[in-house]
């Protein structure tokens, strides 16, 4: 999957993450997009088009720093691990992001109209 902010940096394919896509900077950092992250970060460029190059910046930031990232939508809350399998690979989440800009994004999840 081609995320257009990303499409200036080399594209990998990795077969054992078929539902993430691996990107791989100049300087050899990795790091994931899992689709529910990408799905955060559109959602909240929608909202707040103004911060989507602080968020981008961010983000290469902490893959720079780190070398070898995922950025999951998977969270603490949800008690659930990535989707993407990999050693030695942080972890970082859409409001790990969010939160390190003290851009404050709040999960508006209501749940189901269905009661118990």
């Amino acid at each position: 999957m081609l995320y257009k902010e990303f499409s200036s940096i080399k594209q990998i394919e990795d077969k054992n993450n078929p539902f993430s896509t691996l990107f791989e900077y100049d300087d050899g950092s990795r790091f994931y997009i899992e689709p529910i992250f990408y799905s955060y970060f559109s959602n909240f460029c929608d909202h707040y088009p103004d911060k989507k190059d602080v968020v981008l910046k961010e983000m290469e930031r902490v893959v720079k720093l780190n070398k070898k990232v995922i950025f999951t939508g998977m969270d603490e809350e949800t008690d659930e691990d990535p989707v993407t399998k990999a050693d030695d690979y942080i972890i970082y989440t859409f409001f790990d992001i969010t939160n390190k800009l003290q851009i404050l994004v709040e999960s508006k999840s209501r749940g189901s109209d269905y009661g118990d």
